[in-house]
C-alpha cells in the first residue's frame, strides 16, 4: 500500500480542512510548494494536490502554481479539484502531473469521463467524496448527488479509469476511524486500484486499512496529512507499517 502526502490549496496557500468544511479552514505556515517538498523529504514518493479554489469556486487561478509545484518535487503528483474540461486535463498532464483526478464532472458528464480516460490511458483517476451513508457529494463537498458510492462506481466501471480515490465527508481523521465499509464497497465493485483518501488516526488505523481485502483485491494506497504533521507517526513509520 502506497503512502500519499496531501496538499490542499485555497487562495493560493496551503490549508487544512479538519472536516472538509471551508468554515473551518486552518492556514499552514508553508506554501503549497514547500508543503509538497516537505512530503517528499519525509519519504513520500506520491503526492495528492487538491485545488479547492477550482473544486468549490470553479476558479482556475492556481494553474501556474500547480505547474511550478509539479516541477519542483521528485514524486508522482496527482492533481484533483474542479477538473471539468478536456483542455484542463491536458494542461495538467502537460505540466507534468502523473495523474489527474476527476470528481464532480465524472457524474455530471459520463461521456466526458469515458472519453478522457481513453485519451489518456492510465493517467485519470475518479475521486468520490462520500458521507457515512455512502452518498456521493460534489462541488467540493457542498452538494449531495443522487448517487451512492456503489452506483457511482458502477457508472464509471467501464470508463477505463486508472483508479479511484475515496474520501470522506464530515469526518475528522484525527478523532474518527476510517469508513472501512465504503472502502469495502469500492473493492467489491471495481477491479482497478482503490486509494483511501480520508486519512487515518494512527498506525493502528493504517494497519487496519492495509489488511482490508475483498477476493484478493486490496487497497492500493492511503492519503495522509494532519496525522503526520500532528506527530501521530512519521512517514518512515507508516511505510514500515504497510511494507
Amino acid at each position: 500500500m502506497k503512502i500519499y502526502g496531501r496538499v490542499n490549496i485555497l487562495d493560493g496557500t496551503a490549508v487544512r480542512l479538519p472536516k472538509g468544511d471551508l468554515t473551518e479552514v486552518i492556514p499552514l505556515d508553508a506554501d503549497p510548494i514547500d508543503r509538497a517538498q516537505g512530503w517528499v523529504a519525509k519519504g513520500c514518493d506520491r503526492v495528492l494536490v487538491v485545488d479547492l479554489d477550482a473544486a468549490i469556486r470553479g476558479e482556475g487561478r492556481n494553474f501556474e502554481l500547480l505547474t511550478e509545484l509539479v516541477g519542483a518535487v521528485d514524486a508522482r503528483v496527482t492533481v484533483t479539484g474542479g477538473v471539468r474540461s478536456q483542455s484542463h486535463v491536458g494542461q495538467l498532464l502537460d505540466a507534468g502531473a502523473w495523474r489527474v483526478g476527476i470528481g464532480t464532472q465524472a457524474l455530471l458528464d459520463q461521456t466526458f469521463t469515458y472519453d478522457i480516460c481513453r485519451r489518456h490511458p492510465g493517467r485519470i483517476v475518479v475521486t468520490f467524496d462520500v458521507d457515512t451513508d455512502e452518498r456521493i457529494w460534489t462541488r467540493g463537498r457542498t452538494i449531495m448527488s443522487d448517487e451512492n458510492l456503489e452506483e457511482g462506481l458502477r457508472l464509471m466501471q467501464a470508463s477505463g479509469a486508472a483508479g479511484y480515490m475515496i474520501a470522506e465527508v464530515g469526518r475528522d481523521a484525527l478523532t474518527e476511524p476510517p469508513n472501512v465499509d465504503a472502502l469495502l464497497t469500492a473493492l467489491e465493485t471495481v477491479d482497478v486500484p482503490v486509494i483511501a483518501a480520508g486519512g487515518v488516526r494512527d498506525l493502528d488505523d493504517l494497519r487496519t486499512l492495509d489488511a482490508v481485502e475483498v477476493g484478493g483485491h486490496r487497497l492500493d494506497g492511503v492519503v495522509v496529512g494532519r496525522e503526520v504533521t500532528a506527530g501521530r507517526f512519521t512517514i518512515e513509520e507508516a511505510l514500515a507499517a504497510v511494507r
